[in-house]
């Protein structure tokens, strides 16, 4: 309201006939600028306690942080190693409406290529070789909260599929059987890992980082 009664913004002379300095309009800046600054140091550390940082490339990330954790969108987080890309995940969680509901984590480079389709979807009695009894998977252990699957990079290319069928379909087929189970579940990925350069090269599958892609969150290394 007092920018808009500002001579210099709407083309009026100032009371007395007195121009106002574009020193005038800068002093308002620099006074919003550091009001809002302090406001969202005091937001960083009242809803993100476990973060630390509050430069303005991390204040920036917890801003879109708080924007998207109320919603179900699939999330990507980017970044290095070190970044804190599980924490931001926790995070979300933690300010989501299904803060109250599982929190599932699954590292997708710490298991065995051969025994993450099982972890990931589960599996029925005698669906293999040693499956002595029925085994749920993690996404029917998320049902109705959010799964975070860690180095999303590493995900083989066999399981790429199905977990795009996962995602268009909100359904899982465990191992050793054919009926569809419907789940409902947010998920969240990570990597420090390119999924653009590994496109290129035929080891992710386009769709599926498009679908995965929904908010994207770069974490930034601490030298930013």
């Amino acid at each position: 309201e007092k920018a808009r009664k500002l001579a210099s913004i709407s083309g009026e002379k100032a009371h007395g006939g007195k121009d106002w300095s574009i020193d005038k309009i800068e002093h308002f800046t620099s006074v919003f600028d550091r009001v809002t600054s302090v406001l969202s140091r005091m937001d960083a550390r009242h809803f993100f306690p476990d973060i630390i940082g509050e430069s303005y490339a991390m204040r920036g990330l917890l801003g879109l942080i708080k924007k998207v954790a109320p919603t179900d969108s699939t999330v990507l987080i980017l970044g290095e190693s070190g970044t804190g890309k599980e924490l931001v995940a926790i995070s979300i969680f933690e300010n989501s409406e299904r803060k109250n509901k599982p929190f599932i984590k699954l590292n997708c480079a710490a298991i065995p290529e051969e025994l993450l389709e099982s972890e990931l979807f589960g599996h029925e009695k005698g669906a293999f070789i040693g499956a002595t009894k029925f085994k749920p998977g993690k996404f029917d252990m998320a049902h109705r909260g959010t799964i975070f699957l860690d180095e999303i990079g590493n995900l083989p290319e066999t399981l790429q599929s199905k977990l795009l069928h996962v995602i268009q379909n909100k359904e899982v087929t465990r191992l050793g059987s054919n009926k569809p189970i419907p789940i409902d579940i947010r998920i969240i990925c990570a990597t420090n890992q390119d999924l653009k350069h590994l496109i290129q090269e035929k080891k992710f599958r386009e769709d599926l980082y498009y679908r995965l892609k929904v908010v994207d969150l770069h974490l930034p290394p601490l030298r930013e």
